[in-house]
Parts: structure tokens; sequence; C-alpha cells
């Protein structure tokens, strides 16, 4: 049997509309489901990502949304909400991981820009000396040949 899902866009603009006539809070096992009513249909709010059934780990998460959401009225279906199976519901290690180079990734950042901006504020002194390209080109070509010949002799 396929759920059909509603997404959180699709809920916000229902409830502005005021077209939401219920909303069900049913335990599950690992956490709380959400299911709306409106018009002839009845759906549960799918997870941003993924589409799957979002599933809240506390009732008092779902609370929040749907008050947030300006739902205040709801009723809570606890029969198959198993406390159990809800702590020890697997955590989400590749969210952490993600994060982890999320901030990695944000200090990179801030260094290399610190760094472009270092190299501009050196640049824009007047006592900066410039070299031009094809000076550097000569120098590196005759370094370059200079490593060749230590490995041509260090392979004979």
């Amino acid at each position: 049997m396929t759920t059909e899902t509603i997404d959180h866009g699709t809920l916000s603009r229902l409830v502005e509309a005021g077209a939401i006539r219920a909303a069900h809070v049913i335990g599950q096992a690992g956490g709380w489901a959400l299911s709306v009513k409106y018009g002839m249909a009845e759906r549960f709010l799918a997870a941003q990502r993924s589409g799957k059934l979002r599933l809240f780990r506390k009732l008092e998460t779902v609370m929040a949304y749907l008050k947030g959401l300006g739902i205040h009225r709801f009723d809570v279906d606890a029969s198959g909400y198993d406390a159990a199976e809800a702590k020890t519901h697997q955590k989400r290690p590749d969210r952490a991981e993600a994060l982890k180079r999320a901030h990695e990734a944000a200090e990179h950042d801030a260094w290399f820009r610190g760094q472009v901006q270092q190299a501009l504020d050196e640049a824009g002194k007047p006592d900066t000396v410039f070299i031009p390209h094809e000076q550097i080109k000569a120098e590196w070509a005759m370094k370059r040949a200079e490593l060749l010949k230590k490995a041509e002799g260090a392979n004979a």
C-alpha cells in the first residue's frame, strides 16, 4: 500500500487558505507521523529531501511544527507509538558528517577570502614591485630544466 504524501510548502499554502479540516498526529515505531485532511483527501507529511513519510522523534516537535503553521487543534493517536523503538532509533551520523564538512568548508572559505584580501591589500601599496609574467615563466623554465636534468641523472 502506498501512502500519498504532501510536502511542507503545499501544507503551508493549504493552511493559509483555510482548507485544512483536521490534523492527526499518529504514533509509529520510531516517532510521530502527521496526517492532514483537506477537501476529500487525507495526506501524510513527507520529508523534504527524501519524499518519504516524515517522522518527528518527539511529540513536542510535531506540536511546535503545527503551531508554527497555525494549526492549534489536532488529535493524537498513540496506539502505534513504541517508546522503546523511539529511543533506540538510529541517529543520523550522515548528517553529523555533512555538518562537519560544512563547517570545514566555511573555515576554508574564510581563510581563502582572508588570503585574497591580504594579496589585494599588498598589491594596492605604492611600494609594491610587480614582476613581469614573462620573467617568471623564464625562471620557472630554467628551474624545470634543472630538475629534469637531476632526475635523468638519478635514473641513469
